[in-house]
């Protein structure tokens, strides 16, 4: 079991996601990178912040993701925000597809992380949130962290 929680451990996490959007559905992907692109993810060296996913030609993408470039590399390395195809069967793409064509829904990555070996992309199918919708967020969070304080307290 602590094996397994081991190999799934967030290399890179989009925390400013789950601020700006609603977070509507989840998608394990693949990701197809070169050889020191892996070196550089395993290294976590990787950034989430500005990324996106798109659906292009029937095929995924993952759009905007900067990860640097592997420090021990020779002429043949990387360019650190070049798109990668996000490995998905037919039928995911085409539900994604489907999901996106709504307005305001877009794909974000969540987190990366290794799975056997493998580095998967977590995308979350989103919905923008309104800025007052963020101040709300805020507030309810605040409140409920007052109220464990207090019943910390009380107890």
């Amino acid at each position: 079991m602590a094996k397994q929680a081991q190999h799934e451990r967030p290399l890179a996490q989009n925390r400013k996601a789950s601020h700006d959007y609603y977070i509507l559905d989840t998608v394990e992907a693949g990701v197809a990178l070169t050889g020191t692109e892996i070196k550089s993810v395993r290294a976590g060296r990787i950034n989430l912040k500005d990324g996106f996913a798109q659906i292009k030609n029937g095929e995924a993408w993952l759009m905007n993701v900067h990860i640097s470039e592997y420090t021990q590399g020779n002429r043949f390395n990387h360019d650190p925000l070049r798109n990668r195809k996000l490995l998905l069967h037919k039928k995911q793409i085409v539900r994604l597809a489907n999901e996106t064509s709504g307005k305001g829904i877009t794909l974000v990555p969540l987190k990366v992380y290794l799975k056997n070996g493998f580095a998967k992309v977590l995308i979350g199918v989103a919905q923008g949130k309104h800025s007052y919708d963020k101040r709300e967020t805020i507030k309810r969070r605040d409140q409920e962290r007052e109220i464990r304080r207090t019943l910390k307290n009380y107890n």
